[in-house]
């Protein structure tokens, strides 16, 4: 899978035909986004991970957006350092003007959005971390090299990343997955690869969240991850009373892997968290759906949402689709934070398929010749280390 780049997936071919991606220029740093569903509808904001784009979250951007929620799904600008991460993210955000958001981040992007919520706590309201970890440490540790990662050649930095991806045998879905990520991550040029990485390997932790536990949602998967399994835990540890979604399989690229799955969970989330889905406004992807083109919500005829059975795959302390009645957590003001709006049933006109059900799981030149002997050195270690070190503490 990591000897070549398989063709681009057909649906994938007919999303990029059909959905524009935007660049803007912020400063001196650029972004690629796409945008996609209601503008009226407060924005689910999809972050990657070291080796994902704004491509890697097409699935669930066809998904959700049919079904009236508004997704972004962005790359990750050339940042340097976790501050300079947070500035740019912020304003970002300012120049779509969109002030309250939802995030979705996977792997180093959950990381991120974190440290942003942890930073700008009036800004996020709920956040679904899926392999996600709160400190960098490990990974630190394991790229001793760091310093001089802007002048490594494009070639050792991919060499690098793609080592933290399994080698096979996987399930179908998976390896076609992997394939996919390993297309997107020939597209990024060595700036890109450099900031990253730097990104993984600088020091630093979560502090504490304004975000209540229970506007927070752990999706992981069973089966292997890059990201080690303590750091893992140590989400679920931090935020004891969010809501879990536990898929059996789906390794480091679940949204890719297992999206039908993916996607009901993001729908769940979204609608315990009070965003009221608009699919009246839809801007539909004609024939996306091969029914002449209408949006899979609207040619499906499902199970209705409240005839779902009960919340025993997704749920953190509260067994009930009911929020905890301690009351409304507050921001550091002391003004109360929203809870929830809409129906406490979950009172829905959407419709979810058998199929959706079914699926559910217990939820570039080299430096200077003053650089060269650094260089050369750093080239010598990662040439003559074996890759198995690597493995247990990159994340993807």
């Amino acid at each position: 899978m990591k000897g070549g780049i398989s063709p681009a997936p057909g649906d994938y071919a007919y999303f990029k035909s059909q959905v524009p991606l935007h660049k803007i220029s912020i400063g001196n740093k650029q972004w690629r986004y796409y945008d996609f569903g209601p503008k009226a509808v407060p924005p689910l904001i999809c972050i990657p991970g070291i080796a994902g784009t704004a491509d890697v979250y097409y699935k669930q951007i066809k998904s959700l957006s049919m079904k009236g929620y508004r997704v972004i799904s962005v790359d990750l600008p050339r940042v340097w350092n976790h501050h300079e991460w947070v500035l740019s993210f912020e304003k970002f955000l300012d120049t779509l003007s969109i002030y309250h958001v939802h995030i979705y981040g996977t792997s180093l992007g959950g990381f991120l959005a974190l440290v942003f919520a942890q930073h700008r706590p009036r800004r996020v309201k709920s956040l679904v971390l899926s392999n996600a970890f709160l400190e960098t440490h490990k990974f630190a540790a394991a790229m001793p090299w760091s310093p001089v990662v802007n002048w490594t050649p494009s070639f050792l930095l991919k060499r690098y990343i793609l080592s933290g991806i399994r080698d096979g045998p996987h399930e179908p879905f998976i390896a076609d997955s992997v394939d996919f990520v390993v297309g997107q991550v020939e597209t990024l040029s060595r700036d890109d690869l450099s900031s990253r990485l730097k990104l993984n390997a600088n020091v630093a932790s979560v502090g504490p969240l304004l975000v209540s536990d229970s506007f927070i949602t752990i999706m992981d998967t069973n089966d292997y991850c890059a990201v080690p399994q303590q750091l893992k835990d140590q989400v679920s540890e931090r935020f004891p009373g969010a809501r879990r979604a536990i898929l059996k399989t789906g390794g480091d690229f679940p949204f890719l892997s297992r999206p039908d799955e993916v996607n009901l969970y993001l729908q769940l989330h979204l609608r315990w968290v009070g965003v009221e889905a608009q699919p009246d406004k839809v801007l539909r992807i004609p024939g996306d759906d091969g029914d002449n083109g209408r949006s899979n919500y609207e040619s499906r005829g499902g199970e209705h949402f409240d005839d779902l059975p009960g919340p025993a795959n997704i749920g953190g302390s509260n067994s009930a689709h009911q929020p905890e009645s301690s009351g409304p957590s507050r921001d550091s003001d002391g003004s109360p934070q929203p809870e929830p709006s809409g129906p406490t049933d979950h009172t829905s006109n959407e419709r979810l398929s058998s199929k959706e059900i079914g699926n559910m799981t217990v939820l570039d030149t080299f430096p200077s010749l003053i650089q060269a002997s650094v260089v050369l050195a750093m080239l010598q270690h990662l040439v003559t280390e074996p890759c198995i070190t690597w493995k247990p503490v990159l994340n993807v």
